[in-house]
Parts: C-alpha cells; sequence; structure tokens
C-alpha cells in the first residue's frame, strides 16, 4: 500500500471489535455526578468480590476511585448502583439479556470442561514470562520499561514477553478445549465476529489469570506508553486466541480493535506470512481517512514477542501461507476513559486525522497573522 491517502482500505463495519461512531446522544449527567478526570489516589476502595454483579467486581473497585467527591462516603448499595448506571451504558438495552445468556454459557462450559494444563489457570510470573521482561516489570521505572521495548513504529511497541514452556501450554490447553468441543458437540461463541476460528480464553476459566495480567504486566506499560487513552486505568479485557493457516482463518480485514490497549503475542507454532499491517490510529470520525506514509508498517510474528498497541490503531493481518499459527490477543479497556470519552470533542493527542488537522489550522492561522503584519507594516510605510 502506497502512502496515498485514497489507497487506505475502508475500515471493516462491524468486524472485529470495530466501534462504530455512537449515533444517540450523550446522556446527561449533573455536573456533581459525573466521574472525575484524575483518581483520588488517597482513597481506598470498598471490595465487591462478594456481589452477584453485572461486570468484573475490580472494574467497580478501580470506578470507585474516580466517583465524586461527595459520594465517597455513600453506602455501597450506593456506590454500586451509581457504577452499574455508568457501566450499563456501554450494554444497549437489546444486549443486557445476551449478556445474561453469556454468563449461563460460561458457566456451562466450566462445570462441563475438564482443564488439561491446570498451571495455567493460575498467575506463576516466573513461568509465564522471560527473565528480562520481568525484571523490567519488577523495576517498575519507565527506564526500565523502555529498555526491553522497541517503538518500530509510532504506536507500535514489541518486546520479548513469553517463555516458549507458557506458548506450549497455552496452545496445548487451547486445542485441548477444542478437542472438547468438537467431542461433545458444544457450540462455542468465537472471539469476534471476523474469526471463524479461535476461542474465547475467558469461557472456560482463564479470566482471573488474565485479569492478573493485565493488572500486572500490561498496565503499567500502557501507563507510561499509552497515557492519552485512559492506559493507567485499564481495567476490564477480552482475552482470546486465534488460529490461521490452510485449515483455519487465513487473513484477517483492516479493521479496529474495541480495546483501549491491545496486547497481541505470537505462540507459534512453524508457519510463514501473517504479517500483520498497521495504518495509523483514528478516532470514530475519521476511521476511513487516508493512511500517511509514516504510519504504514509492517510486522512479522515472532513465537513469544509481544506487540502492544492502540485498540484504534488500524491493522489487518496478511494470509498465513503455511503451517499453522496461533495468536493470544488481550483487548484491554478502561471504562473511565470510555465514560470521559462522551464528553471530549478534540482526539488530537492520539487521532491522526484529528492531529495532521489541527496543525493545519494553527499553520493557516499563523500564515494569516504573518499576512495581517506584512499588510499593516505596508500600509505603515505608505
Amino acid at each position: 500500500m502506497s502512502g496515498d491517502r485514497r489507497e487506505t482500505p475502508p475500515v471493516t463495519g462491524g468486524g472485529n471489535g470495530v466501534v462504530e461512531p455512537n449515533k444517540k446522544s450523550a446522556p446527561v449527567i449533573v455536573p456533581s455526578q459525573r466521574l472525575r478526570l484524575h483518581a483520588n489516589k488517597e482513597h481506598v476502595p470498598e471490595s465487591y468480590e462478594d456481589l452477584q454483579l453485572d461486570f468484573c467486581p475490580s472494574i467497580f473497585s478501580s470506578l470507585e476511585k474516580y466517583m465524586p467527591p461527595n459520594m465517597l462516603n455513600d453506602s455501597r448499595e450506593e456506590k454500586v448502583k451509581f457504577m452499574r448506571d455508568i457501566l450499563l451504558k456501554y450494554l444497549p438495552h437489546g444486549e443486557r439479556t445476551r449478556a445474561q445468556k453469556h454468563r449461563e454459557y460460561r458457566q456451562k462450559i466450566i462445570l462441563h470442561y475438564k482443564p488439561l494444563k491446570r498451571e495455567l489457570y493460575t498467575m506463576h510470573p516466573v513461568t509465564f514470562f522471560l527473565p528480562s521482561f520481568m525484571k523490567a516489570i519488577n523495576d517498575n521505572t519507565e527506564e526500565s520499561l523502555r529498555s526491553i521495548i522497541s517503538e518500530p513504529s509510532p504506536g507500535v511497541l514489541t518486546f520479548e514477553m513469553l517463555q516458549p514452556r507458557f506458548c506450549e501450554l497455552l496452545a496445548a490447553e487451547v486445542e485441548n478445549f477444542e478437542a472438547w468441543v468438537n467431542d461433545t458437540k458444544f457450540r462455542i461463541m468465537r472471539p469476534n465476529t471476523m474469526n471463524k476460528f479461535g476461542a474465547v480464553l475467558d469461557d472456560f476459566g482463564l479470566e482471573t489469570m488474565l485479569d492478573k495480567l493485565m493488572d500486572g504486566f500490561i498496565r503499567p506499560i500502557s501507563k507510561v506508553f499509552f497515557p492519552e487513552v485512559g492506559g493507567a486505568t485499564l481495567d476490564s479485557h477480552h482475552g482470546f486466541v486465534v488460529e490461521y493457516g490452510k485449515d483455519w482463518d487465513v487473513d484477517l480485514g483492516f479493521h479496529v480493535d474495541d480495546s483501549e490497549v491491545t496486547l497481541n503475542v505470537c505462540l507459534g507454532k512453524q508457519f510463514s506470512g501473517g504479517e500483520l499491517f498497521f495504518r495509523g490510529t483514528r478516532c470514530d470520525k475519521h476511521v476511513n481517512t487516508g493512511s500517511q506514509p509514516e504510519e504504514i508498517f509492517d510486522y512479522s510474528h515472532v513465537p513469544g514477542r509481544a506487540v502492544l498497541h492502540h485498540g484504534r490503531h488500524r491493522h489487518g493481518a496478511r494470509a498465513t501461507t503455511s503451517g499453522h499459527r496461533i495468536n493470544l490477543l488481550l483487548w484491554c479497556r478502561s471504562s473511565v476513559f470510555r465514560e470521559m470519552k462522551k464528553y471530549q470533542k478534540d482526539f488530537s493527542n492520539w487521532c491522526g486525522e484529528c492531529s495532521r488537522e489541527k496543525k493545519e489550522r494553527q499553520r493557516a492561522s499563523i500564515a494569516a497573522t504573518k499576512s495581517e503584519l506584512l499588510r499593516n507594516d505596508g500600509e505603515a510605510v505608505a
């Protein structure tokens, strides 16, 4: 693909988590009842683990720090009601019944499916991650993180992350789950509407482990590299694997993810092709605009190596021409960022096209000012 802005392929609507522009007007919220822009770091949130909730309990604990100051001393029930009302805005009315059915679907799987590699279901950092990655996370400084991370293209981070043994274990667990699905004729939900193969890891018991992966390992990196899209406030995820090859999906169309930050790690196996192609980050308004030359980047997968990028970074996957490729994906989301985004109009700090338009306006304004000064000087001399 050339740098001609007209040649950027249209983003696939309703596909791999594509976030369509919200046609409905934002609900009216009394200013004092809005979430705070910054967390109250001194506030210790309550635990919601003992409650039967529509969302992961950790989301409520995270979101509580952003509640209006006058509500922090309210009862836990009042806090839950306030936060639940906000979170439910992301589920259209017709989706709520579907969400309940999905919970029942997940419970049925967990009840009947017997895990093959039980060590995967509890977070074991030393055996999951490479020593270099662990050291950078444990040092917990921007310098330590930058020492292991490369940024071959703006907003695309790569780093060595997973132990080969972990990649093998997870691939084996997915194969075991798929064998169970085939044997029992159980109809499973695929990761998204674009992939016909793959599995949602959260659906068969890996949700807690993946939550810890996001909280303890992805959020610290996102806090440094993606603060403009809620990288410090990631509080929920969608974890899954995708499979490519002759007998699986072959490629993946141009799209954006339903995430603030996406982790993509190749697990193996032997394969050719399957490169990711990136074409710039865009807001809803500009999702189908052209790409600038500096936004065009292709990435070749390496088992164990992670790619971390903005969910709105437009991308796709080229055909896997031979072999079998398996990738772990973690769509990390921030309910705080999504709520704040409703009241924003300027996304120039992360949307490439918004940034370009802003710079054009600034250049035009400077040019107009210079022209006016020159004209005034000319009149003064005359």
